[in-house]
């Protein structure tokens, strides 16, 4: 384990440039897969991203308590992460328009993270811990390097810096937190069952009684992170609900009365408590006095509800008769 995680030893130079060379494709995959819109190419960017090689020697060191590898782990988490930032931004110069969630869904996608991406992350870093543990099942480790998503979100946050979209470029890189403090939770609890800790000092030999470094103030630190970030993808869950019961009720009134005076709805969008309906239709526009009654009947505030009606002209083409 200390072998596939650690950067010790005679290894360490060729593994600090293996990791660097990786770090630095992979970004450049990644950001060009997110501005190209295209899911293969950011899936290939996952599978291709050393980051979790740091992240996992972070839980190992934690559960060992060797301070000196995990003060290593954690500063190329950091460099490595600040560096596929960088890059990102870069990419975003040679794109001319803003690279921003309104345009680009892969933005969108990596930019509002909730609970649900929480509770994945944690089951994926447990995946991963133990892949490392059991080599029975280290076959795995592909599939939950395109599952736990580092460097994707860290592009993103260049991309949108690049763009100016600060709460973007925030909400990416809380996602890239979630997951890396998903993954140390996890791992450290998977290391604990395995008694990883006992294993190794068994191994070493060691004279009972010994004083070992303990790993209490990075568990706790983990733990408190955890705590940290669980309060915004609470907040955010929370709205993401809320919109979407407001946008499911305001659906079921608007669109059988859009149908009962022959218009049609076409899309029902929210921006936190308010809602926005967009209705076609080939007829003059009707009376919306019945509609903010329906709405009322229905407990949604009707002030809280935009109607934009787009009248659409249905010709027929075809020779002259």
């Amino acid at each position: 384990m200390r072998d596939a995680v650690f950067f010790e030893g005679d290894e360490a130079p060729r593994r600090f440039s293996r990791f660097w060379l990786l770090l630095v494709l992979s970004s450049v995959i990644a950001a060009a897969g997110v501005v190209a819109d295209s899911d293969a190419t950011v899936i290939g960017a996952m599978i291709v991203a050393p980051l979790m090689t740091p992240i996992l020697g972070i839980v190992l060191a934690t559960v060992l308590g060797d301070r000196a590898n995990l003060l290593r782990s954690w500063g190329l988490v950091f460099a490595g992460a600040a560096t596929a930032i960088a890059i990102g931004y870069g990419v975003g110069l040679l794109v001319a328009a803003p690279v921003i969630a309104s345009t680009d869904p892969q933005v969108a996608q990596r930019v509002a993270p909730d609970l649900i991406d929480l509770l994945a992350a944690l089951a994926t870093g447990a995946v991963g811990v133990i892949a490392l543990v059991r080599s029975d099942i280290s076959d795995t480790l592909p599939g939950v390097a395109i599952a736990i998503s580092l460097v994707p979100p860290l592009t993103v946050v260049g991309l949108t810096l690049e763009s100016q979209a600060w709460d973007q470029a925030l909400g990416a890189l809380l996602l890239f937190a979630t997951n890396v403090a998903a993954i140390l939770a996890s791992g450290v609890v998977v290391l604990a069952v395995y008694r990883i800790r006992a294993r190794a000092d068994a191994a070493a030999a060691r004279p009972v009684g010994e004083k070992q470094p303990s790993p209490r103030r990075s568990i706790v630190f983990i733990a408190a992170t955890l705590l940290i970030i669980a309060v915004p993808l609470t907040v955010t869950s929370l709205q993401a609900t809320q919109q979407t019961a407001l946008e499911s009720e305001v659906r079921a009134v608007v669109a059988p009365w859009a149908e009962d005076h022959e218009w049609e709805l076409a899309a029902v969008t929210t921006d936190g408590d308010t809602a926005q309906v967009t209705l076609t239709g080939s007829v003059a526009q009707p009376d919306t006095a019945s509609l903010s009654a329906a709405l009322e009947d229905a407990g949604v505030d009707p002030a809280k509800v935009t109607a934009q009606f787009v009248p659409a002209h249905i010709v027929q083409l075809g020779p002259p008769g």
